[in-house]
């Protein structure tokens, strides 16, 4: 009997699998005794109820569950890999076959993997599965299942909570700490805090994106209105009128605004998640701060560059500006260290500098101080945006030279574990880039003077082989000679300059004034010369074809094409050096705090 119950399983397993009418798994369950349907597959590990979730058999699912419906037990079995069938059903997105379920044995949404000790609505959120988490969560809260009863109902509240930080899901955690404040500084089965989970989210948070000027105006003047709670009538609704569905308009964004509009709404809530937080951090005690992870939030936030988490911490308890990682590295050292400027800019604040400047002489696990921050490269650090070797070595230059400016003489000599004062190990970690930015800066100059040699060579001979006749417009001729010697003298001094590049010495400090000055010169005397050729060029045509505009000018415009997109080349490097040599400072000496 046992084993033509075990050929009928698997015979139903296959029938699964393989997408057979329903009516004919239907008969096959039918024949079957029973209490075979407790049992598990030969070889598979799972009963016919998984068997029939993990292959969408919806149908399937709900006869199975109606014949299970006074055994609570067969509805709560364990498939081979620790899954229930609503577990699987959870993590797969199936809400219809979850819901069948609930209406039967509405305690299975509070049955946990068996290994990972995850309850459904966390599984579901962990995979993916965000509309399927929000209808689960919504259902356990009515019921009066999340709740902070025991240090187990904690656990599981502080799961829920990190894991829809990590996963944008606001709605759910902005629930949970309206619902319950205190699970802020709670501790997850990771042992993580959902502050320090907020400290990671480096993207969700204005100052972890670039925008360009008019995406970063239009960002500016949105207006994101405020959610209000969800309603218990809306959660009510969920397991008798169905699945809830999101607006589709989420789905259909193809507009560059509304992609605008929703990162601003999600900036805006984490925003709103990170104001609740800080009422419950400034009410809590030292020891609370420290088992809810703060301090190691606020340097997870330093490292991410979250000026906005930093910033706002500080307005709560201005002694968290004394907070230290693992390596005894404070918030100004982290962001010296990962270069990020604008919470570094919190030092110049005057008040800053008189209260807290022995900041400046602490020393890390490896005696190294914040000057050394300064000579080190991490694999994090931001330099790595700027485009170009050169420009690279000059940002690096810039930092050390700004915090050069803030630490005592003493600092600027002393020495770490390694023996290494903060230029030597500046010196030492920046070897390699200087090397790419001499590089980068010959090849640019060579491929610039080659240009300037041709141009420096057609203006000499054009200046000898006068166009037109006798009868030439004496106007026109003089603009033709003027722009010609114009161009002559422009390309010759971008050539000299190049020159003067390309035998540089190229010492560390020639990369912060000496050498992007050079270039600059160079660049713009070379697209200086290409415009008066541009006009040479015209002038001339105008005077051969005797003014005859309906053909010069055409022919004027398709000579200027090659001249266009060299320029629109090369341009942005000039741009890029104006604004870093000559731009205003990456470090805002004006930023007043509110703390």
């Amino acid at each position: 009997m046992a084993d033509c119950q075990d050929a009928m399983l698997s015979s139903l397993y296959d029938a699964m699998r393989d997408g057979n009418l329903d009516e004919t798994i239907i008969r096959i369950i039918e024949s079957l005794d029973p209490e075979a349907l407790k049992l598990k597959i030969s070889d598979k590990g799972k009963t016919a109820l998984h068997t029939a979730v993990t292959y969408g058999h919806e149908r399937i699912v709900e006869e199975l569950v109606n014949r299970m419906s006074n055994d609570h037990e067969s509805l709560a079995m364990y498939d081979s890999d620790g899954y229930t069938a609503l577990n699987l059903a959870a993590v797969l997105g199936k809400w219809r076959m979850v819901k069948c379920m609930l209406r039967i044995d509405f305690d299975l949404i509070s049955i946990r993997h068996s290994r990972e000790k995850d309850l459904p609505v966390v599984m579901a959120i962990d995979f993916g599965q965000i509309e399927m988490a929000r209808n689960l969560y919504y259902l356990a809260a009515n019921k009066g299942l999340i709740s902070q009863n025991d240090n187990q109902e904690i656990q599981d509240c502080a799961t829920l909570f990190t894991r829809a930080i990590y996963t944008g899901t606001l709605d759910i955690a902005l629930e949970l700490i309206r619902t319950c404040p205190n699970l802020a500084l709670a501790l997850d089965k990771d042992d993580k805090s959902p502050i320090l989970a907020l400290a990671s989210m480096r993207h969700s948070f204005p100052s972890g994106i670039q925008l360009g000027f008019w995406k970063q105006r239009i960002y500016s003047c949105m207006r994101i209105p405020p959610v209000p709670p969800t309603s218990s009538e809306t959660r009510l609704n969920i397991l008798n009128e169905g699945q809830c569905q999101r607006n589709q308009k989420d789905q259909n964004i193809i507009s560059g605004i509304m992609q605008l509009y929703e990162m601003k709404k999600i900036h805006d809530q984490y925003n709103e998640l990170l104001s609740l937080m800080c009422k419950v951090i400034s009410k809590s005690t030292t020891q609370q701060l420290l088992d809810g992870l703060v301090y190691s939030a606020i340097c997870r936030a330093t490292e991410n560059g979250i000026f906005e988490f930093v910033s706002k911490m500080l307005e709560v308890d201005q002694q968290f500006i004394w907070a230290r990682d693992g390596y005894e590295r404070n918030i100004f050292m982290l962001a010296v260290l990962h270069r990020h400027e604008k919470i570094f800019s919190i030092l110049y604040s005057r008040d800053m500098m008189m209260k807290y400047n022995s900041l400046t002489c602490l020393l890390d696990v490896n005696k190294n101080n914040i000057l050394h921050m300064a000579g080190m490269m991490e694999h994090s650090t931001r330099v790595n945006q700027i485009p170009g070797a050169a420009l690279q070595m000059q940002r690096e230059l810039q930092w050390f030279k700004e915090v050069e400016r803030l630490v005592h003489h003493k600092q600027k000599e002393s020495t770490n574990e390694n023996g290494f004062t903060p230029r030597q190990l500046f010196t030492k970690n920046h070897e390699n880039m200087m090397k790419e930015g001499e590089k980068w800066m010959k090849d640019t100059a060579t491929s610039c003077m080659v240009v300037g040699i041709l141009i420096v060579t057609i203006m000499f001979q054009v200046a000898f082989t006068l166009p037109g006749d006798n009868n030439r417009d004496s106007g026109l001729f003089r603009v033709f000679m003027i722009f010609d010697a114009l161009s002559f003298f422009l390309s010759s001094t971008s050539v000299l300059i190049f020159l003067g590049i390309l035998t540089s010495r190229y010492t560390e400090d020639d990369f912060l004034k000496n050498l992007p000055r050079q270039m600059i010169i160079g660049l713009f005397t070379l697209f200086c010369s290409i415009a008066t050729m541009m006009i040479t060029f015209a002038s001339a045509l105008l005077i051969i074809l005797n003014e005859q505009l309906r053909i010069s000018i055409p022919l004027i415009c398709l000579g200027g094409v090659p001249i266009f997109f060299f320029l629109w080349i090369q341009f942005p490097i000039l741009k890029d050096m104006i604004i870093s040599t000559y731009g205003p400072s990456i470090f805002d000496r004006k930023m007043k705090p509110k703390l």
